[in-house]
């Protein structure tokens, strides 16, 4: 019995440490900052604030209707309410009335309100969707570099590991008189760098999983850690394509240009919206009204003072602009500047795609050789190392010389993982400007 609970206690610590210890995917992490991301989530907010101004737009087809009612204590020389005469007493009066109506005609102002409506509501969708784009390359760079910085640490621990045995074998030739001291010193001092860099690789390490985790809004910071995946180069099939035309996709798909579209479509919306302030608005209404007083002559009851001093008006209501100091003139030019505003800032986006798309573009192209040629460099350092090697452990070179071998190669495996994930990245921009959605990217 006291061996299942024991059994029981170690099962449950070990699923609890299993559970501190969670390691995210790249999947997760973007999944995560869409949902909990502060940017997101105040642009979620941009739309629900669109989607209610949509419904005050069509709140203003629907009828209104309101009720009005006041109690009055009145005292000394007033009208009376049921006998309009004046009269010097004091009495309690009541009075109602309900109200209703309708706009029949503004100028079309309720409709293209509704309409331009519509539009923000699109725009602020389109923000929203080009906010969860930039959130999610910003996580994929965020976590790249945690990879990076990881891969990186492991370069210079595996090379500790070959310069550990290679001060343990100077060490001995050493002592037995076939080295000079001075290249055991030599890889004493090339150990030494070496903890050094490996402890400034593990602060990177953690410098980077913090900021990761923040961009994640996760403040266990001790117990944050990611998948360590060493990601392969997919999507170069997408450089096949020209820049012009991951421009032509760029601007059927990029949220940057719709967002400007949609812009200038409501500022062509405010021009029609501020031309309707000319025409005449119609309105029509239907009031019913009663009243009662405690001083009535005839002595009627609460209710049938309701009902016999009832009354209803109604009809239409016309309002015909003439003379408002230009105000709606005005207006009407000043919607007419926020459309070629919205002209020259669709311009503006659409050259700054352009650029952009160029540049990332170039910088992907240069990722690319930039990543073959550290490769090629890691095979010649590695051929070069393996070489030196095998001359120091035969006394035909000296620890120095070994030791710059060495290094060399590890700058060239270094190098190898910067650029790789360098190019998955750019990558990764450029298959965004082609319309690839943010979900679907390659990793």
């Amino acid at each position: 019995m006291k061996k299942s609970i024991l059994l029981a206690c170690v099962i449950f610590l070990s699923l609890a440490a299993n559970s501190q210890t969670k390691k995210w995917t790249l999947q997760e992490c973007v999944a995560h900052a869409l949902e909990n991301n502060i940017s997101v989530k105040q642009s979620q907010l941009d739309v629900e604030f669109a989607e209610i101004a949509q419904r005050d737009a069509l709140g203003n087809f629907i009828p209104s209707f309101n009720i009005n009612s006041s109690l009055q204590n009145s005292s000394g020389l007033t009208i009376n309410p049921t006998t309009n005469q004046f009269q010097t007493t004091r009495f309690t009066s009541f009075s109602g009335s309900a109200t209703t109506a309708l706009t029949l005609f503004d100028g079309l102002r309720n409709v293209r309100e509704m309409q331009r409506a519509k539009l923000a509501t699109l725009a602020s969708q389109y923000s929203l969707e080009k906010m969860k784009d930039d959130i999610a390359l910003f996580v994929a760079n965020s976590y790249l570099q945690v990879l990076f910085n990881k891969q990186t640490l492991e370069v210079l621990l595996a090379q500790n590991v070959v310069t550990q045995e290679q001060m343990q074998r100077t060490t001995d030739l050493v002592d037995a008189g076939v080295l000079p001291k001075g290249d055991l010193l030599e890889i004493e001092a090339t150990n030494a760098d070496e903890q050094q860099r490996i402890i400034v690789a593990q602060n990177n390490i953690e410098i980077s999983l913090i900021s990761l985790a923040q961009t994640l809004l996760i403040k266990d910071y001790e117990n944050f850690d990611i998948v360590e995946y060493d990601y392969d180069v997919f999507g170069e099939e997408v450089l096949m394509n020209s820049p012009e035309e991951i421009i032509g996709r760029a601007r059927e798909e990029r949220y940057e240009i719709r967002i400007a579209e949609e812009n200038r479509n409501i500022a062509e919306k405010d021009v029609q919206i501020s031309r309707g302030a000319y025409l005449p608005t119609l309105n029509a209404f239907f009031n019913y009204n009663t009243r009662y007083a405690d001083n009535d002559p005839f002595n009627r009851t609460f209710t049938d003072q309701l009902y016999e001093n009832d009354g209803t008006s109604y009809g239409l209501q016309l309002n015909i602009p003439v003379l408002n100091g230009w105000a709606v003139r005005n207006q009407v030019q000043r919607s007419k500047i926020n459309v070629l505003r919205a002209d020259y800032q669709l311009e503006q986006a659409e050259l700054d795609l352009e650029s952009n798309v160029y540049q990332a573009y170039v910088d992907a192209r240069g990722a690319q050789k930039a990543y073959e040629a550290a490769q090629a460099s890691q095979r010649a350092q590695e051929q070069a190392f393996a070489y030196a090697q095998e001359r120091f452990d035969v006394g035909l070179t000296n620890a120095f010389d070994f030791s710059q071998s060495k290094l060399r190669y590890e700058n060239a495996q270094t190098e190898v993982v910067r650029t790789k994930y360098d190019y998955i990245f750019k990558l990764k921009v450029i298959e965004l400007y082609f319309g690839i959605p943010v979900t679907d990217l390659k990793f």
